[in-house]
């Protein structure tokens, strides 16, 4: 399926999905603005005394553009047949007192939520987009991982230190791709050396990574808001490895402490592989070989039946959570995905558990004690992360909902093509190309994952984000 950016033009169609888009904003427990008192003490608060500086280290950030809410800086350099990876992240631990007005929103947000009309932040813009943002040009406090690589890529040693750094660049994903794909020498020019060595590693420990199209609802110059889906660039996936690696050195870490929290996710039992392995062969693409990783790994994104599979493999990647221990790590202590310990080291301006993180394993690699009010409130964690959670799928998938119903409202009473992604008894979940819409609809009864069916769009709610659909 051709991937297409559909719009919703100014009329009044648009005007009431501004109006449901602002009620469903409205609707979460998680208001824009802070009070008063959470925003007093955020612009009075100071960083914690970094242990060194590292403001010589010319680091780089890589960011979606336009970005104020930096969360990490990297610096890669070669060392002999290996590597040198420093990754900063933003210093929210040295900034945020626990216990305080800040710590109490943030528990309450517990991420950032992502709404068509605007951020809704976990941290006020004075510490997120300003203060313990690694903006480039000035100094910024910052927890810094080394990491030491081998010609493989594998990690032979690392540690996490508190350091004042600069930042040099601001780099995008676009304009850092074509970059790359010039051969131009710049602080990302290791990037895809190194990110492809460590996909490498995580074929070898049998990890899989989904990478479906980005879909994102975007507001245009004129109000109008449509979707825009995107797979993800090769240099994001090199960047996001990075990220991954950080967070199973966090693992460890605890691990080896034996106090903190991790993600986990199970492996998928036997079941749900076999259901896969027939969905692929009922797309045509089927999976005869290898374990599930290897396979996704091998997909041709062009093909236009990659999306309906890599759509199907969703099912693969489910029940993650968090796990909190102190005395002794978990025994399923395993993110299948990633095929190894890991935890959420890298987001922590908008992420509240990375904040826990940090803490812990900073206190661990520089033989600290472990702060009182991390460990004391560890188990309060996976509630307030699931909480958050479900409030920002909520939202994700009721703003599509509304979005794709006003993109159909102009073609109520039209048959338009979709592609069948997955049976569901009498219905399956379906993929129309143009306008970039994926729903649920009644289909023919021999219909087939990846057979082009054609259907009449027969009723458009956008208050209540509903579509219909007529064979």
């Amino acid at each position: 399926m051709p991937q297409r950016r559909s719009h919703v033009a100014p009329s009044a169609a648009q005007t009431e999905l501004a109006a449901a888009l602002a009620a469903l904003r409205r609707s979460l427990e998680a208001p824009m603005e802070f009070p008063p008192e959470v925003l007093a003490e955020a612009e009075a608060a100071r960083a914690a005394e970094p242990d060194l500086d590292l403001c010589d280290v010319p680091f780089a950030t890589l960011d979606p553009a336009g970005s104020r809410d930096l969360d990490q800086a990297f610096h890669l350099e070669r060392d002999g047949s290996g590597y040198i990876v420093r990754y900063a992240i933003a210093d929210v631990p040295g900034f945020v007192t626990p216990g305080g007005a800040v710590d109490t929103e943030a528990r309450r947000r517990g991420q950032t939520l992502y709404a068509a009309d605007g951020r809704i932040p976990l941290h006020p813009a004075v510490l997120s987009e300003d203060r313990a943002s690694l903006l480039p040009g000035v100094d910024r406090p910052a927890l810094v991982w080394t990491f030491s690589l081998d010609a493989e890529g594998a990690v032979s040693e690392f540690r996490l230190e508190r350091a004042l750094i600069r930042s040099r660049v601001q780099l995008d994903y676009e304009s850092t791709q074509a970059s790359l794909d010039r051969g131009e020498d710049g602080p990302a020019s290791l990037l895809a050396e190194i990110g492809a060595l460590r996909i490498d590693q995580e074929r070898r420990r049998g990890g899989a990574s989904l990478n479906l199209p980005d879909e994102e609802v975007a507001r245009a110059e004129d109000g109008a808001y449509d979707i825009e889906r995107a797979s993800p660039l090769p240099v994001e996936e090199w960047n996001a490895q990075l990220s991954l690696m950080t967070g199973m050195a966090a693992a460890s870490l605890m691990i080896d402490a034996g106090v903190g929290i991790l993600r986990t996710m199970p492996r998928p039992d036997d079941d749900a592989f076999e259901t896969f392995r027939h969905q692929t062969e009922a797309l045509g693409r089927p999976w005869t070989s290898g374990d599930y990783g290897e396979y996704l790994r091998g997909l041709d994104r062009t093909d236009p039946l990659a999306l309906p599979v890599l759509q199907a493999a969703a099912a693969l990647f489910r029940g993650a959570g968090y796990v909190t221990f102190d005395g002794e790590a978990p025994r399923d202590a395993i993110q299948a995905a990633i095929a190894a310990p890991y935890a959420h080291a890298t987001a922590p301006l908008r992420r509240l558990v990375d904040r826990w993180v940090l803490a812990i394993c900073l206190a661990v690699s520089t033989g600290r004690e472990i702060p009182s009010w991390a460990r004391e409130s560890l188990d309060q964690l996976p509630a307030l992360m699931q909480e958050s959670g479900q409030r920002a799928s909520r939202l994700d998938a009721a703003t599509v909902n509304a979005v794709e119903a006003a993109l159909l409202v102009p073609l109520v009473g039209i048959e338009v093509d979709a592609t069948v992604i997955e049976l569901r008894g009498e219905r399956a979940s379906v993929q129309i190309a143009d306008p970039a819409v994926t729903a649920t609809a009644p289909v023919p009864a021999d219909a087939k994952p990846g057979d082009v069916v054609r259907l009449r769009v027969i009723r458009a709610d956008i208050a209540n984000g509903e579509v219909e659909f007529a064979i």
